[in-house]
């Protein structure tokens, strides 16, 4: 299952291009009137995307490097028109996000299961001689070629959709939570790096409620500049409503590594900065109640946080309330946020129906020039 996580494809694409029309003149024994009857062509294939929950990452991909709709067949005679050609449809995980691979421009995103969005059109079928039939020209001996296909270098990035992504340095116990209150079963060992690639796990909560965790690996000082893992996998950090810190509370200084985690973090995409967060203070077993007190006298007071021990479940459950409180808020935020956006674009679009009206057409007769040109003679006394 380690090497099956794939996050980072380059394909080619391309529509089908459309049939040319039919140059066809009817010819029969007993029709005296012929004439062109030539069909239309078919249109090309479109290529699609598609967001498929059934799929985790783009391992399917890897090896379909290749993407080719189905060209669009030629008219016939009799006005027969051309077969359409075949539709691609390319299913992604949810979560996808798609850039030209020459340009580096964003094209599209999917992120729901179902959503369908077109890549590329296929090429329209070109028109029968039938349709150029003129009183001056009876018998038109040309037809439309069909329109070319469409050519695109793409490339396909995951960005993992979870609701609380794990942010901690390696073994700080990010996996063992993850087993411990869900029903994933990721890798744990008691040496470093343990985790090469995010795993996700359904938590299940109260009144059949539940949301995704996910656990992010890689994450050292200096990743955001390529040391480790380095930029493979903060990138699926983008996608998650909330951030879990989870810091050992066997180590030296939590306040330093935390800074340190939320500075690599910064530095990769400065919006990760208005996400919210909840710290952990993970293998609480490990220490005793003076002990805690003394080290949550040095947390941050704006930070949510909460002592627990995934190994023994010392307050995972609490840590399951609090996580839901915060995502709870996060939806409302982002839900105001949508009805916001959509409320300014409702705005625009009104004023975009208001036409603007001239000085000139508002004035009724001359008199009203005059008063404009006595207003020019006027002086500006200071009071």
């Amino acid at each position: 299952m380690e090497t099956n996580f794939i996050d980072y494809v380059k394909i080619i694409c391309r529509s089908g291009k459309g049939g040319r029309g039919s140059m066809h003149m009817h010819r029969a024994k007993y029709v005296p009137n012929g004439g062109p009857d030539g069909g239309d062509g078919g249109r090309g294939g479109h290529i699609y995307l598609r967001g498929n929950r059934n799929y985790w990452t783009l391992l399917h991909l890897r090896f379909d490097r290749h993407i080719f709709a189905s060209n669009g067949g030629n008219g016939g005679k009799s006005g027969s028109h051309g077969a359409d050609g075949e539709d691609r449809y390319i299913d992604v995980p949810c979560g996808t996000v798609i850039y030209d691979a020459e340009t580096g421009r964003f094209l599209c995103d999917v992120t729901e299961d179902g959503q369908v969005v077109q890549l590329l059109k296929g090429g329209r079928g070109g028109l029968g001689n039938k349709h150029f039939t003129t009183a001056t020209n009876q018998a038109p001996r040309y037809a439309q070629p069909g329109e070319p296909a469409q050519e695109l270098t793409i490339i396909l990035e995951l960005k993992m959709l979870a609701d609380v992504g794990l942010v901690g340095f390696p073994n700080a116990g990010k996996s063992t939570l993850v087993n411990a209150i869900s029903s994933a079963h990721p890798k744990i060992a008691g040496y470093p790096f343990t985790t090469l690639e995010p795993s996700v796990g359904v938590v299940s909560y109260h009144d059949n409620r539940s949301f995704v965790i996910a656990d992010i690996p890689g994450i050292i000082e200096g990743a955001s500049e390529g040391k480790g893992l380095g930029l493979r996998f903060l990138r699926h950090i983008e996608r998650n409503a909330l951030l879990l810190f989870m810091i050992p509370g066997d180590t030296e200084d939590i306040r330093h590594d935390y800074e340190v985690l939320l500075n690599e973090l910064t530095t990769y995409n400065p919006e990760l900065l208005h996400k919210q967060r909840v710290l952990a203070i993970t293998k609480a077993d490990l220490l005793d109640d003076e002990l805690m007190e003394m080290l949550e006298a040095d947390l941050p007071t704006d930070l949510p946080h909460l002592f627990i021990s995934a190994v023994t479940g010392f307050n995972t459950a609490q840590l399951k309330d609090l996580l839901w409180q915060h995502l709870d808020t996060a939806e409302r935020l982002a839900a105001h946020a949508v009805a916001h956006r959509d409320k300014q674009l409702e705005e625009l679009e009104e004023l975009e129906d208001i036409e603007p009206i001239e000085e000139l057409d508002a004035l009724e007769d001359l008199d009203d020039l005059e008063d404009f040109e006595d207003l020019d003679d006027l002086e500006i006394v200071d009071l």
